[in-house]
Formats: C-alpha cells, structure tokens, sequence
C-alpha cells in the first residue's frame, strides 16, 4: 500500500462503504426480492378481502381488532444493513474532512454513501405511488359491492 492510502484511513473507509452500500442497493433492488412472496392475486385478493371486512365491522360499529406485529425476512434486513453502510460511508467521510485527509477519497464516500440512501428513498417512493394505484384501484372495484351500504358515499 502506498503512503498516500494509509494516511488517508477514514477516506477510503468511506469510499469502500459506499461502493459496498451502493452495489447492495442495486442487487436488492434487481435481484430481489429474497425472501419467499405470495403471489400478487393471493395478496390483492386478501387485500379485498381485509377491506370488506373492515367496512362490515365498521357498519355494525364493532371495534378493529388489534394489530398484529409484522414478521421481518431476509430483504428487511439487507435493506437496514444497505442504509447502516451508507450512514457510515458518510460519517467516516465526514470524519475524513475532520482530520484534514485528502479531499477526493472522502467526496466519493460521503457520494457514495448519499446514492445509496438516495437510491433506496426513489424506489420506496416509486413502490408507494405503486401501491396507492392498486389500492384505488380495489376500492373503485369494491364500490359496487358496498355502495348501497354507505348511502352513496362511494358514488356507486
């Protein structure tokens, strides 16, 4: 190794971690998802019919019952550690300004570790407004089957 990389640690920490947090993102993202997934019929017909429900108890004035805890898989967890290495990616890169190392290595750390954040953020936002059309997209096909029970309220 050469001197300029060993006295630039906290630099090329953070340039690492990033590139790492970076290309764990994207295989997320493209090779994912991981863990085993219903079909999306199974999972839009339980959606349907969990609201049907939900509108019955709602007319009868019975009370939701309580939430039950979410189980976490594989790809909740690669995602936590892709988010973990970026943070740390920018703080070493900090770190690297800190102690007056050389500029470039911490610039493409701090860069890095913002892509990767950046990157996850984009593809949660994308999924939302995904999910927000599919879950109009229910409601308007259930509007039909409880039009009459709310009075109008769903135009139906």
């Amino acid at each position: 190794m050469s001197e300029a990389q060993t006295a630039q640690p906290f630099g090329w920490a953070a340039f690492t971690l990033g590139a790492i947090a970076l290309g764990m993102g994207l295989v997320v993202f493209w090779a994912g998802p991981f863990a085993p997934q219903q079909a999306a019929g199974v999972t839009l017909g339980e959606l349907a019919a969990e609201i049907a429900k939900s509108a019955a108890r709602a007319a009868v004035g019975q009370d939701a019952p309580p939430p039950a805890p979410m189980a976490r898989d594989l790809d909740d967890y690669l995602n936590l550690a892709t988010g973990l290495i970026a943070g740390l990616a920018i703080i070493l890169g900090l770190a690297s300004f800190i102690r007056h190392e050389a500029k470039r290595a911490a610039l493409s750390g701090i860069a890095l570790g913002g892509l990767a954040i950046g990157f996850q953020i984009l593809t949660w936002g994308m999924m939302l407004v995904a999910g927000a059309l599919v879950l109009a997209g229910l409601s308007y096909a259930l509007r039909d089957a409880f039009g009459e029970m709310f009075g109008g309220l769903l135009g139906g």
